[in-house]
């Protein structure tokens, strides 16, 4: 197996079923019939610490955001821990017969800078005390860093952290971006691509939610406070997965794009 020199060794994706993966209904095996071919032709998938993935309960999975690819190997990666993912996604998505398809199988429309657009953050609020998991990119869309670092977060997740008792855990992901190459909107349609994942620790915030429970506001500073330690941990993931340190600076987001989630202070 070869080794990219800018990233860390890992293991190879578990193509075996080392968790029972969940029954699906007809809506989630179209979507596996199309998200798993692609995934396993585009893709050479290395996994570690999958096990980090709670077999049961809530679960926000916070990860960086590097290609509109994202979301293929991401889908692959919970389903193989044996859950179901549900992702926040752009309202344009959700248009025709996919978007049928999409919002039978509990995928998040989000309405970007329309008043509906509060109604998403109550659906995956909704999805997480029900015990199911969550993905969402706090950056809100592709990073923006010329390195692929992440760049400025909103704080939807920091936001869905602190007012659901969901099992926090970040995820690193390394790889999509030379497939579909956002900054130069190029896709490089090679086989087997080399895309690393970093399943981190569960994020520790017992002391933010015990603020908020003992009746603290959720400010913009507590807020940052949590986002901070949310993407912290995602940054130093990468940086792991890539054997590099993550620069203290970070990119800027730019003021309103496509991609974005709800979430920021002032922001629904």
């Amino acid at each position: 197996m070869s080794v990219d020199v800018d990233c860390a060794p890992g293991t190879s994706w578990p193509r075996r079923r080392w968790r029972p993966r969940p029954s699906l209904d007809w809506s989630l095996r179209m979507c596996l019939a199309v998200v798993w071919p692609v995934t396993g032709l585009l893709y050479d998938l290395h996994l570690r610490h999958a096990e980090r993935i709670p077999a049961s309960g809530g679960v926000l999975l916070v990860a960086n955001h590097v290609s509109v690819l994202d979301p293929l190997a991401c889908a692959m990666l919970v389903y193989d821990a044996g859950r179901v993912p549900r992702f926040l996604a752009k309202a344009a998505v959700f248009q025709g017969l996919a978007g049928t398809i999409l919002r039978a199988a509990g995928q998040i429309p989000v309405h970007r800078g329309t008043s509906a657009a509060q109604s998403s953050m109550g659906a995956a609020e909704d999805a997480l005390a029900a015990g199911e998991v969550v993905i969402i990119y706090p950056e809100g869309s592709v990073t923006r860093d010329p390195a692929w670092w992440p760049m400025e977060p909103r704080s939807g997740a920091a936001r869905l952290a602190l007012t659901t008792d969901a099992v926090v855990v970040p995820l690193a992901q390394w790889g999509p971006q030379r497939v579909h190459d956002y900054h130069e909107k190029k896709l490089h349609l090679r086989l087997r691509t080399r895309a690393d994942y970093l399943v981190g620790e569960p994020v520790e915030l017992d002391d933010l939610r015990a603020r908020v429970r003992a009746g603290a506001p959720i400010s913009a500073d507590l807020l940052r406070e949590t986002t901070d330690r949310l993407m912290g941990q995602v940054r130093t993931q990468l940086g792991e997965v890539r054997g590099q340190t993550p620069p203290l600076a970070v990119h800027p987001r730019p003021g309103r794009t496509a991609g974005d989630l709800p979430g920021a202070a002032g922001a629904a």
